[in-house]
């Protein structure tokens, strides 16, 4: 009759580092505090080791480039895990904000000061007053800050 095998060591379960490793996930968080409105970089960050069993009260961001680059709603704790929901995409256009409006067809175009009733990042559909008319029309935000009217 074989000897029994002999035990691994403690510490993880099967006693290799890759096999503990196996058990952890790395979760960005951030090295400094990072207040609401601040754009986060890369040099904010650092990862940080979880057991894969960890519940977080939130669901959280798993990868550093998901997080460079977004604003933070609200305050980040150093060695937290940043929750889905405390970041946001940049804003281009905050609501309330004289900001230029612009049409364009056939070689036509017309400009505009408009005040944003909404705040709006790249891309994003957002109504806008016309300052001159006082009538509300939707609008494309640039990446210039701009806001293009019609002629999708």
């Amino acid at each position: 009759m074989a000897a029994p095998a002999p035990s691994p060591p403690t510490g993880s379960p099967t006693g290799s580092p890759a096999a503990a490793a196996a058990n952890e996930m790395l979760l960005p968080v951030p090295t400094v505090t990072i207040y609401p409105g601040d754009t986060i970089k890369e040099s904010m960050l650092r990862l940080q080791s979880y057991p894969t069993t960890f519940r977080a009260r939130a669901a959280v961001i798993d990868a550093p480039m998901a997080i460079v680059g977004r604003t933070a709603r609200r305050m980040l704790l150093p060695g937290e895990p940043v929750p889905v929901n405390a970041v946001d995409d940049p804003r281009l256009v905050s609501r309330g904000t004289p900001t230029q409006m612009i049409f364009e067809e056939n070689g036509l175009v017309i400009t505009a000061v408009g005040a944003p009733l909404q705040n709006g990042g790249l891309g994003e559909t957002i109504r806008v007053r016309n300052t001159d008319t006082n009538r509300i029309v939707l609008g494309t935000v640039m990446a210039d800050g701009r806001i293009r009217i019609g002629g999708f």
